[in-house]
């Protein structure tokens, strides 16, 4: 999926943010002008002391919307169908007889109460999966795109996903936790512009110990992948990985028809 190439620079209570709100219209079937609407309307009634009261009760706090977090106008996304029609091809039926997401997140062997960092993670179609996995973890879905993010956010709090988060990075930093035990990069690495630097900037963000998973095409004429002028020949990308700083701890050689499979350690 593209990480940088994609920089487009989000109802139950009147508290919930915009953005948030406008998604919910969209993925619900609504129009979004009929949220915007509702939310005006209700904007317009005043709410009583015990209401707002309610709305803040711990037991039922504001909706914790990254895009607001992080200062972004739902004015400036990208239309909802357009996004809608990227998600759709990422999460599209037939990738996984190629991807084998269950089997990957299946080999790393979690135990269940690590911390995993989503690099690029688009529609979450890796986030999900790792969130299964780890009922005593969580999981942390990163990317460039507000649309996804905001994807990801509505689509957690849909389905009661709690260990689950997102962080917008930007084009230079993977803006990884610090207490992340595993990263996770699938294909991703050869839309980064700089990746030298991008892979030394995430090294310095990784704790001593941590794994870095990366994913990424094969050379060569393959049915599924980018042009082969945007690809990283294999021998480059050890090399660029190993010059961060890396130590490649083990290769898994036989599971993906189309990918290189790599696993390495952050001393």
């Amino acid at each position: 999926m593209k990480y940088l190439n994609r920089l487009a620079l989000p109802a139950l209570v009147v508290l919930v943010p915009a953005a948030c709100s406008k998604l919910a219209a969209s993925s619900t079937g609504s129009a979004p002008e009929a949220s915007s609407t509702a939310t005006a309307a209700a904007a317009s009634t005043p709410l009583s002391t015990s209401s707002a009261v309610a709305a803040h009760d711990p037991a039922h706090p504001p909706i914790d919307c990254p895009l607001r977090k992080a200062g972004i106008n739902p004015d400036h996304l990208k239309p909802f169908e357009d996004t809608e029609k990227y998600i759709e091809f990422l999460d599209r039926p037939d990738r996984a007889a190629w991807q084998k997401p269950n089997d990957i997140v299946h080999d790393l062997a979690l135990r269940g109460n690590e911390v995993v960092a989503d690099v690029g993670a688009g529609s979450g179609y890796f986030s999900f999966r790792f969130a299964s996995a780890l009922p005593h973890g969580r999981v942390v879905a990163i990317d460039v795109e507000p649309e996804m993010i905001r994807h990801i956010h509505h689509k957690a709090m849909m389905e009661g996903v709690t260990n689950l988060g997102e962080v917008i990075a930007s084009a230079t930093d993977p803006s990884v936790p610090n207490d992340a035990d595993i990263v996770f990069i699938c294909d991703v690495l050869h839309h980064v512009q700089d990746q030298a630097a991008w892979l030394g900037t995430l090294h310095k963000e990784m704790k001593p110990g941590s794994d870095l998973v990366l994913v990424e095409f094969k050379e060569g004429d393959l049915p599924q992948g980018p042009p082969a002028s945007v690809k990283i020949p294999k021998a480059r990308l050890l090399s660029l990985v190993s010059d961060a700083g890396f130590r490649l701890d083990h290769e898994q050689k036989d599971l993906l028809p189309y990918q290189l499979f790599l696993v390495f350690r952050r001393p």
